[in-house]
């Protein structure tokens, strides 16, 4: 009697099971109470959270400012960009830094002569057009949470944990962007 022919499933585990591995190890080092000795390693030390936290802030500080330059350009936008830039500030400020604190009406109503009087970085100009405002918005916003969430396999516990949830809204506002600028 001839032996049946092996199946052809390949052994080892599969592509997706390991990505869920990688995943869920990636959150695991990220879920420390702080106490363990992860905080006295070279990744916990205050030096590399510290900067870790500032760089943070002053990336939110940044997409704080294109939003307002988006809001002083294109107006009309304020309904719909208003609430994704008063999470970024909150954002901002989470990290430990401080975010202007100018409503999206206040800073909508500024006249096109005073922002650009204020001298808004390169990186913030501003298309012509509302569609192509929200899609730079959009890629911006992507970007910051593929930032993020590269860093956060560098930084201990809570600043893991925090750069996670940021970076996982940020990829919410630049899903909401996209969806507006069709």
């Amino acid at each position: 009697m001839p032996y049946p022919p092996p199946p052809r499933v390949p052994s080892g585990p599969r592509r997706r099971s390991l990505l869920a591995s990688v995943a869920g190890g990636a959150l695991l080092v990220g879920c420390s109470d702080g106490t363990g000795s992860s905080e006295e390693g070279t990744a916990g030390s205050p030096s590399v959270v510290e900067r870790a936290r500032v760089r943070a802030a002053r990336d939110s500080r940044g997409i704080v400012e294109r939003y307002d330059a988006v809001l002083a350009a294109h107006p009309a936008l304020a309904e719909r960009v208003g609430p994704l830039r008063a999470e970024a500030v909150r954002h901002a400020e989470a990290f430990g830094g401080t975010a202007t604190t100018a409503s999206p009406t206040a800073s909508s109503s500024t006249s096109p002569t005073s922002s650009s009087s204020a001298s808004p970085s390169p990186s913030a100009a501003v298309p012509t057009t509302e569609k192509e405002a929200l899609a730079q918005l959009a890629a911006a916003e992507r970007a910051l949470a593929d930032r993020r969430a590269k860093a956060l396999l560098d930084v201990p516990g809570e600043l893991a944990r925090l750069l996670a949830s940021v970076a996982a809204a940020g990829a919410g506002h630049a899903y909401l962007l996209t969806e507006a600028a069709r």
